[in-house]
């Protein structure tokens, strides 16, 4: 297991310079730069020194450098902590930039991720185990709300029906107005886990949907195989043929999709938290992407494309443990 896991590990290393790459020509494509919408925000004014200033910008910030040293200058950087600095922010650095988002992204992405795994699971082994049911029937139909209403819709309904049907005056956010920079305390945690429930429940709907029909077709498929019934036939009791014989083989293929469902999961949390204000890092792209700042966006972009190369990661190493024989081709 632990040469498996090297070999994967060691194959992470060109991968993470192809994604780099796209990522920072991606960012690249729009036409113009930060600078270039600087400028005409500047000569839009009246700001007679403009032209001065942009080239100053540019060599700041190294835009007239060749394409390959702007990208050899900035994945270099990134490979030893360094993200840059902010063209929008006013110099700001990145990685303090997006820590906080990052950090609320992998909290809303983590607890949405354990939440839809975990009931896909125990919903798809009900289902397989009483087919053709009334539970059945609701749960399916759950899966198929889910898979056809994406969360974005969701939270706009939500934003909608809170404020012209409920009248509130405060939707979206992670906080109350009175919170949202107080120092971390556990009042402050509490309006925390007060606001988190509906991108959470929006998150987790759209990330079971799928994965439970999956689970309930691969345990059904399971059950009707010839080991099933040598387990029964041998007196084990049906909790134990379903849960250790039969489940363990069924959740192979929810595994294998472990590697689309992580970065699906956080890109729906990105659009999510851009309709519901959240602090993450949606806001910040939508924002740096407008303003075409490269290294911020860059650097979300990167972090997302990351999440791709450690969920296929995971899923190679939790299939391998589920499945030896992976491990030994």
């Amino acid at each position: 297991m632990l040469i498996y896991f090297l070999r994967r590990l060691v194959g992470l290393v060109p991968m993470f310079f192809v994604v780099s790459f796209i990522s920072f020509t991606i960012i690249q494509l729009p036409p113009g730069d930060f600078v270039t919408t600087q400028i005409a925000q500047m000569a839009a004014i009246g700001d007679s020194g403009s032209l001065a200033r942009a080239e100053l910008l540019r060599e700041q910030y190294g835009l007239n450098d060749p394409f390959l040293v702007r990208y050899w200058s900035w994945v270099s950087g990134i490979m030893v902590g360094d993200f840059g600095v902010s063209a929008m922010f006013e110099g700001a650095d990145v990685a303090t930039l997006i820590f906080d988002g990052f950090l609320f992204t992998l909290l809303l992405g983590g607890v949405s991720l354990a939440l839809a795994w975990g009931l896909a699971i125990a919903i798809g082994i009900y289902s397989a185990t009483h087919r053709y049911g009334i539970a059945d029937y609701s749960f399916t139909f759950l899966g198929f709300i889910g898979l056809a209403v994406p969360p974005f819709l969701t939270s706009l309904i939500y934003v909608f029906v809170t404020i012209f049907i409920f009248g509130a005056d405060q939707v979206g956010g992670l906080f109350s107005i009175e919170f949202r920079d107080a120092p971390w305390s556990l009042a402050r945690v509490q309006d925390m886990l007060a606001h988190m429930w509906f991108p959470v429940a929006v998150l987790t709907l759209g990330g079971m949907a799928g994965t439970m029909r999956i689970m309930r077709g691969s345990l059904i498929d399971v059950l009707n195989q010839q080991f099933i019934a040598t387990a029964r036939a041998k007196g084990l009791s049906e909790r134990t043929v379903i849960l250790k014989h039969g489940t363990r083989v069924a959740i192979n293929p929810l595994i294998s999709r472990l590697s689309m469902i992580i970065p699906d999961l956080f890109s729906n949390v990105i659009i999510v938290s851009v309709v519901l204000n959240l602090p993450t890092l949606g806001p910040l792209f939508l924002r740096s992407l407008l303003g075409q700042d490269m290294f911020v966006a860059g650097a979300i972009l990167l972090i997302l494309a990351v999440f791709v190369l450690v969920g296929n990661l995971l899923a190679d190493l939790a299939l391998a443990w589920s499945d030896p024989r992976i491990r030994l081709e």
